[in-house]
């Protein structure tokens, strides 16, 4: 290849790249929005917006059209990546929570599995609602891990993609992944199902649900720590 075909064949790339970024922007900032409605209040949109961006931008300098599928996909676990990573480096949590946090996880490592949420209300003095709040500080931003096994309070829809995986073991965990979720309470069933597979916002499921956004995120973060007790009993 002479040294003017590959130039333009690297202006070419360059020139995709750069219309997969353009084009994606919005999904950095549906991610954002997503995550940022199960957050404490004075977190910072534009630093995790940034981080996406990033991370959006990595994704189109490493996407293989031959191997990945669609970008979209193969961008959104990178973009959500960067952004929990971008949480995790700043903990946005106040002083109070990570003491509620060290009583929960006392609890925790207390009780026989499978473990439920009313189980650490009832064990801890919490409300459950108290303790779903605890849940979701925990689950973004993976400071706590209850036991010495687990995988601090994440669970396959959270990590979807993550890992190097056969065909197989893809199918056998979504086949588990499937009976986990069907075993959920009904409400709890119905908002994974809306959150994850419909990719909805929790403004959106408050209005198909007719609750608030605080009470749709409870049910959320409650049904993804029974979940993890799921797997946990099958491990």
């Amino acid at each position: 290849m002479t040294d003017a075909a590959q130039a333009y064949r690297d202006v070419a790339w360059q020139s995709r790249r750069d219309q997969m970024i353009l084009e994606h922007l919005p999904l950095v900032r549906h991610l954002v929005g997503k995550l940022t409605t199960e957050l404490p209040r004075g977190v910072d949109v534009e630093n995790l917006e940034a981080a996406g961006v990033l991370g959006l931008v990595e994704a189109a300098t490493n996407y293989d059209p031959e191997r990945e599928a669609s970008f979209k996909t193969f961008a959104y676990l990178r973009v959500r990546g960067a952004i929990l990573d971008e949480l995790r480096r700043n903990c946005p949590l106040p002083q109070p929570m990570l003491e509620t946090l060290a009583r929960v996880r006392a609890a925790y490592r207390s009780l026989p599995a499978p473990v439920s949420v009313t189980a650490l209300a009832a064990a801890t003095g919490l409300s459950e609602d108290e303790v779903a709040d605890c849940l979701a500080a925990a689950r973004l931003t993976r400071m706590v891990s209850l036991s010495p096994d687990s995988r601090e309070w994440t669970t396959r829809l959270d990590e979807r993609g993550d890992r190097p995986e056969t065909p197989l073991e893809r199918a056998e965990e979504a086949r588990l992944l499937d009976r986990a979720i069907a075993a959920l309470p009904e409400r709890e069933r119905l908002t994974v199902t809306l959150y994850y597979r419909e990719d909805l916002r929790l403004k959106e499921i408050s209005t198909v649900l007719g609750l608030s956004e605080s009470r749709v995120s409870r049910i959320l973060n409650t049904a993804l720590f029974h979940l993890t007790e799921y797997f946990r009993g099958r491990t």
